[in-house]
């Protein structure tokens, strides 16, 4: 009987660890299968349809109202599976993850703890995908290591952006340093 428990529990580790690293691997990098619901054979990418049942919660973040108290957007950022575990090992992200930011109108209202804003319309998403460098160098969406779309709520599978230096890297200049990403507000990536 112990030793059925101690085998059963080795092959759910190597499954779940299998699972895990066909997951991350979008791009083919390390011969493993495409995730053909993030990034097509030309490299366009789409919002992947599952994301918030298999990816991680990375961090949110508030976007502070021009008029008045409260927040005009909320932002809400997952990773892909084993995108945080690969980032604590040598502080950065591993070809082949994905990012996706949910940007969210927000609503706000006092409640008994102070003024409170929460998510209310959902406005669209923005998905990054960690290039290996190689791959998609004539698609414009695809520079400074990564893959950069834009999607409105009303079309998941088709990105607005047409040139990620002019419609996306302004927004993450100045992440530069920390590959194009604001790492300083996802507390799963701390060691």
């Amino acid at each position: 009987m112990r030793i059925a428990i101690i085998a059963g529990a080795s092959l759910l580790l190597a499954s779940t660890a299998a699972i895990a690293y066909c997951q991350i691997d979008v791009l083919g990098v390390s011969g493993g299968p495409k995730d053909k619901a993030v990034v097509d054979a030309n490299g366009n990418l789409r919002v992947p349809g599952a994301y918030r049942a298999t990816y991680r919660f990375l961090g949110s973040w508030s976007v502070a109202s021009d008029n008045g108290s409260g927040a005009k957007q909320l932002h809400v950022v997952y990773a892909s599976p084993g995108t945080i575990e690969a980032y604590r090992k040598d502080g950065s992200f591993p070809a082949g993850a994905v990012l996706v930011k949910e940007v969210y109108e927000a609503a706000t209202a006092p409640m008994t703890t102070g003024t409170v804003s929460h998510a209310n319309t959902l406005k669209g998403w923005f998905v990054m995908v960690k290039s290996d460098g190689n791959r998609y160098v004539h698609n414009e969406l695809w520079g400074d290591g990564w893959g950069w779309s834009w999607f409105d709520a009303s079309n998941p599978s088709t990105t607005t952006s047409t040139n990620y230096k002019t419609d996306c890297r302004s927004c993450h200049l100045p992440a530069q340093a920390t590959g194009w990403v604001y790492v300083g507000g996802y507390p799963p990536l701390k060691r």
